[in-house]
């Protein structure tokens, strides 16, 4: 590809279809990766993405607010680690496959340390074409949201966020934060339940390519916890998924949250992989 140039670079627009070739590798541990390259375009004054090409090997890495390593191997990784050294200050977390993760932070974590949480087993849970079982209760209140929704589903948003990271996604105004909730539910990737028009379940289809969908940020009010909801509002997310988005849905859990995880193997979701994650 690039071996005049050294083995690792900053990717450009015009290394977008290879760059998505190396995702291919593994579509579903790299979905997020996938489609940060295809909603960005790869273009922009500063780099938000490394490439690496040497003896066989073709990796990726994500380098924005997030680090996320793909199909990268200990070489890969060392390099990354040298690229992506300096941006202690701008990074918010380390994640992807667990064995990735793993190597790129013993690397990064003599310099980055102290990381506020290390996420070490998160099982990646995946259900394909055909694989929702055809009794699966399905929520019918459970629809994509539209931006009439908006003011409604910023707070069930930040409320997901602030459980799962330990703080809240902005301070003071929450303009950007809007933005990027309404980017998504333009999209139709914002799937929700409503009561007297406040939102009491949300999850989204946070990042869609190569034929899949990884949701993200799903969220029960928690006065509906414990009551056997999430089965069907998840099943149906899946259904729409499928029939609109991806063919393939795909997840990732914390390992220490058993009802989540009995909620998604409900449905129909398998575990295919584990990530970590490193909080920084």
């Amino acid at each position: 590809m690039w071996r005049s140039l050294g083995s690792v670079r900053p990717l450009e627009p015009a290394d977008r279809a290879w760059a998505l070739d190396v995702c291919a590798q593994d579509p579903i541990s790299n979905v997020f990766v996938a489609a940060r390259i295809v909603e960005s375009g790869l273009s922009g004054a500063r780099p938000v993405a490394y490439g690496y090409d040497h003896g066989g090997q073709e990796s990726v890495c994500w380098a924005s607010a997030n680090i996320v390593p793909a199909s990268a191997g200990p070489a890969a990784l060392a390099a990354f680690a040298g690229k992506v050294m300096k941006r202690r200050r701008t990074a918010s977390s380390v994640f992807g496959p667990a064995d990735q993760v793993q190597d790129l932070w013993s690397k990064l974590g003599p310099a980055w340390e102290p990381r506020r949480e290390y996420r070490r087993a998160q099982p990646v849970m995946t259900i394909g074409p055909g694989e929702l079982p055809a009794t699966a209760p399905t929520d019918e209140q459970v629809r994509p949201a539209t931006l009439a929704d908006l003011d409604a589903v910023v707070p069930a948003a930040a409320a997901m966020f602030t459980e799962e990271i330990g703080y809240p996604p902005y301070r003071g105004s929450d303009q950007t934060y809007r933005r990027g909730v309404a980017s998504l539910i333009t999209r139709g990737h914002t799937l929700i339940r409503t009561d007297h028009g406040k939102v009491v379940f949300k999850a989204d289809l946070g990042s869609v390519a190569l034929g899949v969908a990884q949701i993200q940020g799903v969220w029960l009010a928690p006065h509906l916890r414990g009551q056997g909801l999430a089965p069907a509002a998840m099943a149906a997310v899946v259904r729409y998924a499928q029939a609109h988005v991806a063919p393939t849905v795909t997840l990732y859990v914390n390992d220490y949250n058993s009802a989540a995880i009995a909620t998604y193997r409900r449905v129909g979701f398998q575990q295919t992989g584990t990530f970590a994650t490193i909080l920084l």
